[in-house]
């Protein structure tokens, strides 16, 4: 099947996949190799050489977090070849173009790496195979039927005769792709499913792979950035005389949003722009703050006719005859994603009119398709080299400002390669923040203490309208500021969920498992609920739950791993919670301390995950490790004030990491039962802060319905 995209299409499907959502825009079917393309490719994905290397190109990316490896073992088991001489590279995106966007998406996000291109993937491994095998067949003049391909050979079984995979590639790129192939049952995979030692780690152990900020080209020029430090605020006037004068200075360039100033080095760039008067126009916003912030957010709790975002029975008739009442507000604020790679983008218009970009993204295409706009190029006149990157999290994903602003700067220096860096301050200031969000809920109990009725309304701006305005739902509710209430797995016969969508000027976008506040709220009002109830926690939970439910099953590992009920040393004590997401289903125990000062110690993670199927096992664990790690420092501490419009917040001094002596043991218990395909890079950081913060009500006494914990007194009452 061919599909075209016009440049207007192709910029707006990749602004779509951009953002890592379940929106996936891909190609049916396994394509041939394309004209010109490297003897031995035998299609798209699969370049064989003749000494039997197999390079495997892979179009999403590596941030870190095992996909690059995932995916080639994918490959690799149904190529059935030698993983000893296994390579890997990253699909170019001006390739893509011109191959009719023959790697489908590109984009990197909401735990979809694996899960939604595996199909594709393995069905290129498997036509490959069958065309090595046919290429076989024909050199020895047999039927391909008594022919059979492993470990990078193939065999004609009554005589013995074999051929390796290096022999045969040129011929087989020839042959036409076989029309259907057969898949191998997971049962009996030999390299997918077996915890192999991730490929790109050697190479980081010895500093070779190039990230966004390592980019260095001969005579390139270094830029360094100041925007508008009050959101949606627009250049008046700058002085740069004294910027201009200083030595290394080459040129400042001055944008409605932003200023910049190119030297020929970064450190000279950015002292001279510390030189600049700049003149910002605030536009209204310079009196923002988190008051003003929090009674937006509860004007929409209170407002009237909200548009619903389920409706499951009639909840206020049910909470109107219910014998118990219990209520409770959450409330959590924004958040920096905090890489520790700031946003960086080199641009070069080279003398030929074509322009090259190098920069660490989670989504070529998007990257790609954002380039060429700002540049008014077409498509196919640009490159994006996708670089390694040093964290993602959501921020390289949909917004492409960093890239946008590289090519604006490159433009005025045609000829010349120039990297735009931003400082630890712009990037922490100048992000795309998780957005903050007030809940209020409100339940009905029978006279058993079962849930007859759950009320929930939501004020919370919308990433949606941010970066994907065209994927907002009916009546414009954003799925991602409402999930884990609006598809909520607990069986209760009367549900309402509000929406109330209150945008303010502070831009918002995806953060590791977009929407993951909502399972603090509801697994922590659970346990409210159980409390009221007078019954256990993770019995009140199963209770709630059908029989074969995954969250049921996760829910019941987890307690078996972690010994609930089992007696405890003194001073520590346990939180369940479970949230599914990203395809998989996830239930964790915390085990927590708190010491005569207030001061609490996250000891012991126990997670249990349900994602059908398991690529790379020891991959999946770490990926669990890093949710844990990443969620633990939004727990403790972590939050981004408004003042005076801005955000306060300038650097890891005040916006603190996870220290390795604040990092609890984490076992995993990965269990997953097939049959369907879902994520690890984010489902493990759902039901954290809820496990923590119910674990923390045991030791305490105290109610946390706000974070960060560094708010709050946690000495015992």
């Amino acid at each position: 099947m061919s599909i075209v995209l016009s440049r207007r299409e192709f910029i707006r499907v990749s602004a779509a996949i951009g953002g890592g959502m379940a929106l996936e825009f891909s190609l049916p079917g396994v394509a041939r190799a394309f004209p010109g393309a490297p003897i031995g490719e035998i299609n798209a994905w699969i370049v064989i050489h003749p000494d039997d290397r197999v390079v495997i190109r892979i179009a999403r990316s590596e941030m870190g977090q095992g996909t690059l490896t995932a995916l080639a073992q994918l490959v690799a088991e149904e190529l059935d070849c030698d993983w000893a001489k296994v390579d890997t590279e990253f699909a170019s995106p001006n390739e893509h173009i011109r191959r009719n966007r023959v790697w489908g998406s590109m984009s990197t996000g909401g735990s979809m790496g694996v899960r939604s291109s595996q199909d594709t993937v393995r069905r290129a491994g498997a036509s490959a195979r069958e065309m090595l095998i046919g290429a076989a067949a024909a050199r020895w003049q047999v039927s391909a039927s008594e022919c059979s391909a492993a470990n990078g050979l193939v065999t004609h079984r009554p005589t013995g005769r074999m051929l390796r995979y290096g022999e045969l590639a040129a011929e087989a790129a020839k042959l036409a792709p076989p029309k259907e192939v057969s898949l191998r049952d997971p049962a009996a995979w030999k390299i997918a499913g077996k915890s192999l030692q991730r490929l790109d780690i050697p190479d980081k152990v010895l500093g070779r792979p190039v990230f966004g900020v390592d980019v260095a080209l001969p005579g390139m020029l270094h830029a360094s950035i100041a925007q508008c430090p009050v959101f949606g605020g627009r250049l008046r006037h700058v002085d740069s005389q004294a910027a201009e004068a200083m030595r290394g200075v080459r040129k400042v360039i001055r944008r409605e949003g932003f200023v910049a100033v190119v030297a020929d080095s970064w450190w000279r760039a950015n002292e001279a722009l510390k030189k600049l008067r700049i003149d910002w126009d605030h536009r209204g916003n310079g009196q923002a703050n988190n008051e003003t912030i929090a009674a937006m957010l509860g004007e929409g709790l209170a407002a009237r006719n909200l548009p619903e975002a389920r409706r499951v029975g009639d909840a206020p008739a049910a909470l109107a005859g219910a014998a118990r009442i219990v209520e409770a507000e959450y409330r959590s604020p924004y958040l920096n994603h905090a890489t520790l790679e700031p946003q960086t983008c080199t641009a070069w218009f080279r003398s030929d009119g074509f322009l090259e970009v190098w920069t660490s993204t989670q989504n070529g295409e998007a990257s790609l398709a954002a380039a060429a706009e700002e540049a008014g190029l077409p498509l196919e006149r640009v490159e994006v080299h996708k670089m390694m990157l040093g964290g993602g999290f959501g921020r390289r994903g949909g917004p492409q400002d960093f890239v946008r602003q590289g090519v604006a700067i490159a433009s005025e220096l045609r000829g010349t390669p120039v990297k735009l860096m931003w400082s630890r301050q712009e990037d922490m200031q100048h992000g795309f923040y998780r957005p903050a969000s007030i809940v209020r809920l409100r339940a009905g109990l029978d006279a058993q203490g079962r849930v007859v009725a759950l009320h929930t309304r939501i004020a919370c701006p919308s990433i949606l309208t941010v970066l994907m305005p065209g994927s907002l739902g009916k009546e414009g509710i954003d799925f991602t500021a409402v999930r884990g209430f609006s598809d909520m797995p607990y069986a209760v016969a009367n549900q309402q969920v509000d929406y109330a969508m209150r945008n303010g000027h502070v831009p918002v976008g995806f953060w590791r498992a977009p929407g993951q506040q909502n399972s603090f709220y509801r697994e922590s009002f659970i346990d409210e609920l159980a409390l009221a109830a007078g019954r256990d926690p993770v019995a009140y939970r199963l209770a709630m739950l059908e029989p074969g439910d995954r969250n049921r099953l996760v829910l019941e590992a987890v307690a078996r791993a972690a010994g609930w009920g089992s007696p405890l040393p003194a001073g520590v004590y346990r939180g369940v919670a479970i949230a599914d997401g990203f395809g998989s289903y996830t239930a964790m125990v915390a085990e927590v301390s708190v010491g005569a000062e207030g001061n609490a110690k996250v000891r012991r993670i126990v997670v249990a995950i349900d994602s059908g199927y398991v690529v790379n096992p020891d991959n999946c664990r770490a990926q669990a490790e890093s949710n844990v790690v990443y969620g633990l420092g939004s727990i403790l501490y972590q939050q981004n004030n408004v003042r005076n419009g801005r955000i306060v917040e300038t650097n890891f001094h005040d916006f603190r990491l996870p220290r390795i002596s604040e990092m609890p043991v984490v076992e995993v218990v990965l269990a997953p039962t097939g049959g369907f395909w879902g994520g690890h890079g984010e489902p493990a950081i759902l039901p954290l802060a809820p496990a923590v913060c119910n674990a923390l009500f045991a030791a305490t006494g105290r109610r946390i319905r706000s974070l960060p914990l560094s708010d709050h007194d946690l000495r015992r009452v």
